[in-house]
């Protein structure tokens, strides 16, 4: 019988935990692999799908773009018109509202000329209006005003 020396058995031990700790990293490494495997295949799917989404994105912000352009264009008209219009009613009122005051006040001239030769036409019962309210002639005290005895 041969008996085995302490070094043997040391060397023994030595083989059985190495062989323990290969077989542990190489089930580590069988795992970590997999994950990889799984990352790449996800990456890959991703990939895949944003690249359509980033092109409707891109399409969708020119469209958009676009549609700014139009509305910025839009409002500089709306600004011309406005600005058009102003001056126009500017112009309107500059070259007719003074000729049209003039014809209003030729006008009442010439009623307050032909009403003031009518002598046998009654006196109309005049008012005046104090703070916003009508006080009729009669009750001025003016009563005897225009009538002839």
């Amino acid at each position: 019988m041969h008996t085995v020396s302490g070094g043997e058995v040391a060397g023994i031990l030595v083989a059985v935990f190495w062989a323990i700790l290969v077989s542990f990293l190489a089930v580590a490494l069988a795992r970590l692999a997999q994950t990889l495997r799984a990352t790449t295949k996800l990456v890959a799917d991703v990939t895949d799908q944003a690249v359509p989404l980033l092109a409707d994105a891109s399409t969708a912000v020119r469209s958009a773009q676009t549609q700014i352009e139009r509305v910025d264009a839009i409002a500089s008209d709306v600004q011309e018109v406005t600005s058009n219009a102003s001056a126009l009613s500017t112009t309107v009122a500059s070259t007719f509202g003074g000729p049209l005051v003039k014809v209003a006040a030729f006008g009442y001239g010439v009623r307050r000329a032909l009403g003031g030769r009518k002598e046998d036409a009654p006196e109309r019962a005049r008012s005046n209006v104090i703070v916003g309210r009508t006080v009729p002639g009669a009750r001025r005290g003016k009563g005897t005003r225009g009538k002839k005895d």
